[in-house]
């Protein structure tokens, strides 16, 4: 049997997977499946998530509602988008400057 590979996880996956169980009928199996993870790994996500919402509870927070949680995952994508789209024009920007000062017929 090939090793297993380690895969870690961002905070918001993490959330977002959380909330796949706990705002549907599904169960943690069926939704560990679909994702293609550990079901004991989701059940850990998925009590850390409702002690979060309990906790904001007691103080009187609430949870972000499924559809704030998908603006907020689009927003997020975006920002990373335009920052990939900044990285480049630095380069670019980077490698015309360069090219300004190499005298002409040079490569």
């Amino acid at each position: 049997m090939p090793p297993r590979k380690r895969r870690s996880y961002t905070a918001e996956y993490k959330v977002e997977a959380a909330h796949r169980v706990i705002d549907s009928d599904r169960t943690i199996a069926e939704v560990a499946r679909e994702l293609g993870i550990d079901a004991g790994m989701l059940s850990v996500w998925v009590k850390d998530e409702r002690r979060r919402i309990a906790a904001a509870e007691v103080h009187g927070d609430k949870p972000l509602e499924p559809a704030e949680r998908a603006e907020l995952q689009r927003l997020r994508r975006q920002v990373a988008e335009l920052e990939k789209d900044n990285a480049f024009l630095v380069k670019a920007s980077a490698y015309f400057a360069a090219m300004q000062k190499k005298p002409h017929g040079s490569i």
